[in-house]
């Protein structure tokens, strides 16, 4: 413990400061009163403190003939403000700095909800969250019929459509059980059933309702029976016609569905073997036609060289003409 000095208030200056008190650490005057030193925060008797509020006292700055007073180098608790100490800037982000970091966060949150819509309908399995398998129907897709769906064309070969005897242009009213009405349904339905389930669908063929048993395979499976088709050895077949040149024929009142040949390629095997352009072929291989695409499609999956059946409504007559198929360059 230092001793304190008293301070006889005398002087040019000092004002009314009888019985004030020198500081022993930092020599400012201390009011009697007061038992520690608003410089340096030394306490009477204590040593220093933990106050460090710098306070001038009145008289100390600014009278006539004296300099302002600064703590001691040696008062390392005293906040050093003054000319000789700059002040020390204050931490934080300007305004700038908190746009950028707004927008961050704006386009963050972005890139999370794109996440979250990619993996929607995912459903968690051992805690791994896995994209659910959708089983496989066997046709081109879906659309929207009168009373359904309906689709353009059976593929690949060998497909559960294909098995289940449908051919484009059938009408789905009722997929395992749950009637349909529109294509969202269906998907939905293919979505929830099991790969490999065995199920009934209802359908409409030229005003028929009809049922059949098909059984959904995998997407794998669906893409290794259409690979096996586009390299079979044998080919592709050729009948000889333009299959956008062909008109879907559907007269409900006189019970004619079919395609028409609006084009015969000359010696095609369809011009070779009798096909007239006007013709309506109404099945081929003995499979129903309903729209171009199953045409299309019954071509070429005919073999090369192979004696298809090929039935024709001509002058309201129908008959059945053997074509020998050709070979798809």
């Amino acid at each position: 413990m230092q001793p304190q000095q008293k301070f006889s208030g005398s002087g040019p200056g000092s004002g009314d400061q009888s019985g004030a008190i020198l500081c022993a650490q930092c020599g400012s005057p201390m009011p009697p009163e007061m038992r520690f030193c608003r410089s340096c925060g030394n306490r009477l008797g204590e040593g220093p403190a933990e106050y460090t509020e710098t306070v001038r006292l009145p008289n100390s700055a600014g009278a006539a003939g004296t300099s302002p007073f600064y703590p001691s180098v040696n008062a390392p608790l005293a906040r050093k403000i003054g000319r000789d100490y700059p002040r020390r800037r204050r931490l934080g982000f300007s305004g700038m700095t908190w746009i950028w970091i707004v927008l961050g966060l704006f386009f963050a949150s972005g890139g999370g909800l794109s996440m979250l819509i990619k993996n929607a309908g995912r459903i968690p399995r051992g805690g791994v969250t896995v994209s659910a398998p959708r089983s496989y129907f066997g046709v081109d897709g879906f659309k929207n019929a009168d009373g359904g769906v309906t689709f353009a064309v059976v593929a690949p070969p060998g497909s559960p459509a294909d098995k289940a005897g449908l051919v484009g242009g059938d009408i789905i009213t009722s997929f395992d059980g749950h009637p349909v009405t529109k294509e969202s349904e269906i998907s939905d339905l293919l979505s929830q059933t099991p790969i490999g389930k065995r199920l009934e669908v209802i359908y409409v063929r030229d005003g028929n309702f009809h049922n059949t048993q098909l059984t959904t395979i995998s997407e794998a499976d669906f893409n290794r029976l259409r690979d096996v088709f586009n390299k079979r050895p044998e080919g592709k077949g050729m009948f000889g016609f333009d299959s956008d040149k062909t008109t879907e024929i559907r007269i409900p009142e006189t019970r004619t569905y079919g395609v028409r040949i609006d084009y015969v390629e000359p010696n095609g095997p369809a011009d070779l073997f009798g096909i007239k352009v006007g013709d309506i072929i109404t099945d081929f291989d003995k499979v129903p036609v309903r729209t171009s695409d199953e045409l299309l499609s019954r071509v070429r999956r005919a073999m090369p060289r192979s004696i298809v059946d090929v039935g024709v409504l001509r002058d309201g007559q129908v008959v059945k003409i053997p074509v020998t198929m050709g070979r798809n360059r």
